[in-house]
């Protein structure tokens, strides 16, 4: 066999220590299919006395995470420390700067400066893996950049946030409101003590705004994701919405819309009713799936565990394994300089149903008043269900709209947004097409 790939750990929290104890497990199995031994020279964490549950004497610990930029001993450094900018992105330009490979889990820095980084490595000829930043322990990253890259992808979309998918599976099948179950998935682990990032659909912007650049070979455009959570989301909705044959799941979708000379990029994170004709509405728990439609391939769907230590200390030494066997081509499946800088689409023209659900006024005349304002608008029911008067005095109203575009919605919100029938923001989430 080869040399040793010898490598650095930056950052030793759950993910840094699970790369650490698959490849002292699995390293006999490993050096064959890499084709060389992979070693973990240094590390470095913010903490050197914390107990971690590995062993780390037999490794260089390092106090300044910059030497491992530069020491003549290290192959590959790998970033597990997070944030967009900072120490991890400081690392992440030094390391690159000076010809080393980097590998990274950090989503949303490779969001906001993935394109730069990724023309910094090929300047330097170094090597730029980000499995772990998307989808945790699934393939997708190597799917799209390898596996899918002789097809036209104009859609990809999918669940790409596990602790949402977690809320909305359990509330589903508990009846809960939000709050009840957010609080249990604090309590359980699922869900952080700041949860912002997952439920108000951040997370899932970073992981869509890569996959967007992978599939359609475009510059990242994380500021163009049009993202909302799910913090409104109502135990109602999800019995409403079952009543109707739906199912709620937060989903990122991004395509491509106009042709080649005017194609324009739509990117979007937000809870959509999905049929229970789709795959993505049996996805449960923590999981993630992504799907791509490819004009050769198909619709190609990778779904599997999309966070925790292992899966994604999986696709960490995945991408170590790539660089020991030298397939280190460019970052997003392109040289930076070919990735195009795509403007982006409008939402207002787009065309589809729409779920809308309402709390109302209990009162004569007020299905009219809502009914009125959608004949206005251009807009027309499908289905529709109302409830019981509640103690309060109010009911909710959930309809389904026939397919229109959204601008008819916007119209219509717009005309009630004054009207005194209305208890509270309406919800509006679109329905997936199949």
């Amino acid at each position: 066999m080869s040399s040793p790939l010898r490598i650095a750990l930056a950052g030793l929290g759950t993910v840094g220590t699970g790369v650490i104890q698959l490849i002292e497990e699995n390293s006999a199995l490993i050096a064959r299919r890499a084709g060389r031994a992979i070693e973990i020279v240094a590390v470095t964490a913010r903490d050197r006395t914390k107990d971690r549950g590995v062993n780390l004497s037999p490794y260089r610990w390092v106090d300044d995470m910059g030497e491992l930029a530069t020491a003549s001993d290290i192959d590959v450094v790998v970033e597990l420390i997070g944030g967009s900018d900072g120490p991890a992105l400081t690392l992440a330009r030094e390391t690159l700067s000076n010809g080393r490979a980097l590998v990274t889990a950090n989503k949303a820095m490779i969001a906001h400066h993935g394109s730069e980084l990724a023309a910094l490595a090929e300047s330097k000829n170094a090597a730029l893996k980000f499995e772990a930043a998307v989808a945790g322990g699934i393939p997708v990253i190597q799917g799209l950049r390898d596996g899918a890259s002789a097809n036209r992808i104009d859609r990809v979309y999918g669940i790409l946030n596990g602790t949402c998918n977690y809320i909305l599976s359990t509330m589903e099948k508990e009846g809960l409101d939000f709050n009840e179950v957010l609080s249990d998935a604090q309590a359980k682990g699922f869900a952080e003590a700041d949860p912002s990032f997952d439920i108000d659909g951040i997370d899932a912007a970073h992981k869509l705004s890569i996959l967007a650049s992978l599939s359609f070979g475009s510059q990242i455009d994380f500021g163009g994701v049009e993202a909302r959570g799910i913090r409104k989301i109502l135990a109602a909705d999800i019995a409403q919405t079952r009543a109707l044959g739906y199912r709620i799941r937060l989903i990122g979708i991004a395509e491509i819309d106009g042709e080649n000379g005017s194609a324009e990029i739509f990117q979007r994170v937000q809870p959509c009713l999905v049929p229970l004709t789709h795959p993505l509405a049996h996805v449960i728990g923590a999981t993630n799936a992504v799907v791509a439609e490819g004009n050769f391939s198909g619709r190609l769907l990778f779904q599997g565990a999309g966070a925790g230590d292992r899966p994604t200390a999986s696709a960490v030494v995945a991408d170590l394994v790539d660089i020991a066997r030298k397939e280190t081509g460019p970052a997003f499946s392109m040289p930076s300089s070919e990735l195009e800088n795509l403007p982006r689409a409008a939402s207002a023209h787009r065309i589809g149903k729409t779920y809308i659900r309402m709390i109302v006024a209990d009162r004569v005349g007020v299905l009219a008043e809502i009914t009125a304002a959608m004949r206005d608008a251009g807009l027309s029911i499908e289905s529709l269900i109302q409830t019981e008067t509640s103690d309060d005095g109010s009911a909710l109203i959930a309809m389904v709209t026939h397919a229109g575009p959204e601008l008819a919605i916007n119209d219509t919100l717009e005309t009630l947004s004054t009207s005194d029938s209305l208890m509270g923001e309406p919800m509006v989430m679109h329905i997936l097409e199949e």
